[in-house]
């Protein structure tokens, strides 16, 4: 694994071979609608794929605004399933899960839960610095 700084923030790249590393979007953009559980991938305007997601509950919601992916760790282990992409605001990210049942629910401190094969897919196309924009 390459762990490549950036400021403050950094990247973890996958070793050649090991993971999938050439995927990368180079216009890659992130869309969060709340209302349909759903997240998902353009280049450009193109819409690339689309994932169900679990939200925040109505306590501890899941923010609404234009964001940018800040981090990415491989398997963060517990309950941030396989993948974790922290984004450029307070402790908010997209991640697996280890209960994929709750998938499509609002049962988050805040975060993004997806599928974990889901994220993992996700997690190869878009780099530090992607758009994030999380809408009602």
């Amino acid at each position: 694994m390459i762990v490549r700084i950036l400021g403050n923030e950094y990247e973890v790249i996958p070793k050649p071979g090991k993971f999938r590393t050439s995927k990368f979007i180079a216009r890659a953009s992130i869309i969060l609608v709340k209302s349909n559980r759903t997240i998902s991938l353009y280049d450009g305007n193109k819409q690339l794929r689309q994932y169900p997601v679990a939200i925040g509950k109505p306590q501890t919601p899941t923010p609404v605004g234009n964001f940018a992916i800040a981090t990415k760790i491989v398997n963060p282990g517990g309950v941030l399933g396989s993948r974790w992409m922290g984004l450029n605001f307070d402790s908010y990210g997209i991640h697996g899960t280890n209960r994929p049942w709750l998938i499509g629910k609002m049962v988050s401190l805040g975060c993004i839960r997806m599928h974990n094969h889901n994220v993992e897919d996700l997690f190869d196309y878009v780099r530090v610095g992607t758009p994030v924009m999380i809408r009602d």
